[in-house]
């Protein structure tokens, strides 16, 4: 199967867009300093507060090139930066620089029932792709999850509606992965958990960005920063404030979210300019108007994509539910399997790479 990432630059290029497509972010600072970013703390408009935590992983810069000859990289992470950011930041690469270690979102899958957690809880998730399973595997380590909806009978095509979720009365929190990079279900809205105290916990790795969020419908809000905000190392956490200082004893220090907090994200060295890159590219999505300006480029670049498959009478297929396919990532597949391979090798010589799909698309 064959996956177009659409969380990359590059599809702005290959369908004559002139600005970026990819990225938009409530900056709670209204700006974006260009130096390491703290924990920054907002109040939100139900009075609640929360943190926005970074956590960091080593990274390298990445060059950049003005020539007509860039390649398109459609690979679903390390996405495509603006080439626009890619070029500022070669300009003043010789001012930054630095290092850290952490785990990336994966190590989230453990974070979460760690910090929200303990031992005997019961935390309920809705497995709508590989992402959501490996959550779901991981938190069995700390607590005790429960799937309450799995697509995986019907290949993680669908997603449920919200009534059809049986949520487990006192479950501790509710977690979705919001996209699902493999296999391109995307929720187009949230749901809302049945317990007054339960948490929505919301892996947005491949979405973050892309579209207005409300962040005070959820209790821990986590990403990748290599999908839509910068290149690999970074992962943003958005965490409710009064969620913080719980931690089971076992919570590894650099999981702990206090720790973080406390520190304002410091408490080891961060990967100070995979932090530089990420405020060049907040600075970018804020000049390009705004989130809902993104949302608009998305869907209109979706749209291009559905439209070619669907009119294509058979030859392109996508496998996703229309209601709720990805404006990140669209899996496709070709009539004949064999003409798989000569697609990916006509798309590199148009510079186009990192279209084939993963082996997972099959399980």
């Amino acid at each position: 199967m064959t996956t177009v990432a659409m969380s990359s630059a590059a599809a702005d290029t290959a369908f004559r867009h002139q600005s970026s497509c990819l990225h938009q972010h409530h900056c709670p600072s209204g700006g974006l300093p260009l130096k390491p970013l703290p924990s920054v703390q907002q109040r939100c408009p139900q009075g609640s507060f929360h943190h926005l935590l970074i956590h960091q992983t080593p990274s390298a810069a990445t060059a950049a090139s003005s020539s007509p000859d860039r390649v398109f990289n459609f690979a679903a992470g390390p996405a495509t930066l603006p080439e626009n950011v890619l070029l500022k930041a070669q300009s003043e690469l010789y001012n930054w620089n630095g290092c850290g270690m952490s785990g990336g979102a994966t190590t989230q899958f453990a974070a979460v029932p760690l910090n929200l957690c303990s031992p005997d809880d019961v935390v309920d998730y809705v497995v709508t792709g590989s992402w959501g399973d490996k959550a779901f595997k991981e938190a069995a380590k700390y607590c005790k999850p429960k799937t309450i909806w799995s697509g995986k009978s019907e290949k993680y095509t669908k997603i449920p509606t919200f009534d059809a979720l049986e949520q487990t009365p006192g479950a501790k929190y509710l977690h979705i992965c919001a996209n699902e990079t493999i296999h391109g279900v995307e929720f187009k809205d949230y749901p809302k958990p049945a317990g007054e105290s339960t948490l929505l916990i919301a892996d947005m790795s491949s979405n973050f960005c892309s579209k207005p969020v409300d962040v005070t419908k959820f209790g821990v809000i986590y990403a990748g920063a290599q999908k839509n905000v910068g290149p690999s190392g970074v992962t943003i956490v958005i965490i409710r404030s009064d969620l913080i200082g719980n931690a089971q004893p076992i919570t590894p220090v650099m999981l702990d979210y206090k720790i973080h907090a406390d520190n304002n994200s410091l408490y080891n060295t961060p990967p100070c300019y995979g932090i530089y890159m990420c405020g060049l590219v907040f600075e970018d999505l804020i000049a390009q108007g705004g989130l809902s300006e993104v949302e608009k480029k998305n869907v209109k670049k979706g749209g291009i994509l559905y439209d070619a498959i669907d009119g294509s009478k058979g030859f392109y297929r996508c496998p996703v539910e229309k209601s709720v396919r990805s404006l990140m990532n669209v899996p496709f597949t070709l009539a004949k399997p064999e003409l798989e391979a000569e697609f990916i090798k006509e798309a590199a010589k148009e510079k186009m790479v990192q279209l084939k799909g993963t082996d997972r698309l099959a399980a």
